[in-house]
């Protein structure tokens, strides 16, 4: 195993880590995912006739960009819906309460794939609740909840 360097700090209010994901209607998407999942906008720049140039939305400290597919400047960004419903990357997202968040985005229209489950790895590991989902532009996403963290020795 190799160690890794000391990091610099992120920029200001940006995560560490974040996605971007695409959707044919992203204006859609992002108030499909606030209503269903309740993520936040914290940033949408508008371009020409209404469509999403840029979105940031916010869900505690994750952040996931959404946006349109733009074949003529980036070829590799496809939407699910393009590629035959495939997914090249998977959404975990923690959650407050698991079961209240799986019928809030079952009633905005997500299709639940995988109902909430306890999943528990023993005492020197942790066990959490959680479910899986795909939402309307065919991404999935998998919500959990964390019931118990690894004993500390």
């Amino acid at each position: 195993m190799t160690t890794q360097e000391p990091s610099k700090p992120a920029p200001a209010n940006w995560p560490r880590i974040s996605c971007s994901l695409y959707y044919e209607d992203s204006r859609a998407a992002i108030d499909w995912l606030c209503r269903a999942f309740g993520f936040q906008v914290r940033l949408l720049v508008e371009g020409k006739n209404g469509s999403v140039e840029h979105s940031e939305l916010v869900y505690g400290e994750g952040l996931i960009m959404v946006g349109h597919p733009k074949p003529e400047k980036f070829p590799y960004m496809r939407a699910p819906s393009q590629i035959g419903g495939a997914n090249t990357q998977n959404i975990l997202v923690y959650v407050d309460d698991v079961e209240a968040h799986c019928a809030r985005a079952r009633a905005a229209g997500a299709r639940i794939v995988k109902e909430p489950e306890t999943v528990d790895y023993g005492e020197e590991y942790w066990s959490d609740r959680g479910y899986e989902c795909v939402d309307l532009g065919g991404h999935h996403w998998w919500f959990y909840q964390r019931l118990r963290d690894p004993k500390t020795t």
